[in-house]
C-alpha cells in the first residue's frame, strides 16, 4: 500500500486512513486509486470483518484534488475524455465502498466537504468529531454535485439536500447529527476509540448475515437514475463556459460573474 493511504487490521476490522494531510487529504488521481485498492483488498482479506475509513490532519479530505482540477481548465474540447475519466474513477470507488458486503464506519476527524463528504455518505456508519463541517458548494464554481445525491438523499432526505445541494453552505457537526448525516458527534480524543467499539459490534455479526443485509439495503433503496447517467451529469458541466468561469473566480479569489450585482 502506498504512503498516502495506510492499511493495517485491527481487531478484525481493515483501518483504511488517508495520509494526504499536508493537501486536505484532497482527492487527487493517485489518492482514489489507492482507496479503491485499500477498499478491494479489504473486501478480499479474511482477517478484516468490517472497514474503519479514517485519515490524518485536522481535515476528513476536501474535496477533489484544486491543482488537478486546474489543470482541466486548460483542456481542449477533444481532450474531454481526462475530465470524464476522472470523474468514471470516483464514481466507481463510491459504488466499490457503496456495495462493498462489509460493514464500513467513517471516522470523520475534519471537514468533509464536495467529495469528502461524499465519501462519507457511502459508508453505512459514520461518527465525527465537533470541529467538523459538511458541505457540497459545488454550485457556487458552476458544478453538480450529482454523484452525491442518491447518498445524500438516503441520508437526510429531500429538504435537507435541496438546501445544501442548492446553497452550497457548510453545516456543522451537530447540525449533520440532527438531519442524520452522521449517526455520533465524539470528542476528537475518543474518536478512534469509538469507532473501534462500532466495530466491535458489526463484528458480531454473521458475515454471510451483513452482507445480505447490505445487500438487501441497497435493492430497498436503488435510485432511479444509472450510474453511468451520474457520472456524466458530473462531467458535462466541468466543460462548459460557467465552470470555468467559477473555477477561474475561485482560484482567483474573487466573485463568481453570476453572483456580482450590475454597477458594483
Amino acid at each position: 500500500m502506498s504512503s498516502i493511504v495506510l492499511y493495517e487490521i485491527r481487531s478484525r476490522a481493515a483501518v483504511i486512513t488517508i495520509n494526504r494531510a499536508d493537501k486536505h487529504n484532497a482527492l487527487s488521481r493517485a489518492l482514489i486509486a489507492d482507496l479503491h485498492a485499500a477498499f478491494e483488498r479489504a473486501r478480499d482479506d479474511s482477517e478484516a470483518r468490517c472497514v474503519v475509513l479514517t485519515a490524518i490532519g485536522k481535515v476528513f479530505c476536501a474535496g477533489m484534488d484544486l491543482s488537478e482540477l486546474a489543470e482541466t481548465l486548460q483542456l481542449k474540447d477533444d481532450e474531454a475524455g481526462i475530465i470524464w475519466d476522472d470523474v468514471k474513477r470516483l464514481c466507481d470507488l463510491f459504488q466499490l465502498i457503496y456495495t462493498l458486503p462489509k460493514p464500513t464506519v467513517a471516522a470523520v476527524n475534519g471537514s468533509a466537504v464536495a467529495g469528502g463528504a461524499g465519501l462519507m455518505t457511502v459508508c453505512d456508519l459514520a461518527i465525527a468529531v465537533p470541529e467538523a463541517r459538511f458541505g457540497y458548494p459545488e454550485v457556487r464554481r458552476g458544478l453538480v454535485a450529482a454523484m452525491v445525491m442518491p447518498h445524500l438523499l438516503r441520508h437526510i432526505g429531500e429538504r435537507a439536500a435541496r438546501q445544501m445541494l442548492l446553497t452550497g453552505e457548510l453545516i456543522d457537526a451537530a447540525e449533520a447529527y440532527r438531519v442524520g448525516l452522521i449517526n455520533e458527534v465524539v470528542g476528537a480524543e475518543v474518536l478512534q476509540e469509538r469507532a473501534m467499539a462500532l466495530a466491535a459490534m458489526l463484528v458480531q455479526g454473521g458475515p454471510n448475515a451483513l452482507a445480505k443485509t447490505k445487500e438487501l439495503l441497497q435493492r430497498f433503496s436503488r435510485q432511479s437514475v444509472s450510474l453511468e447517467e451520474t457520472a456524466r451529469a458530473s462531467a458535462e458541466p466541468r466543460l462548459t463556459r460557467e465552470c470555468r468561469d467559477g473555477l477561474e473566480a475561485f482560484f482567483a479569489k474573487r466573485p463568481v460573474p453570476w453572483a456580482v450585482v450590475s454597477g458594483e
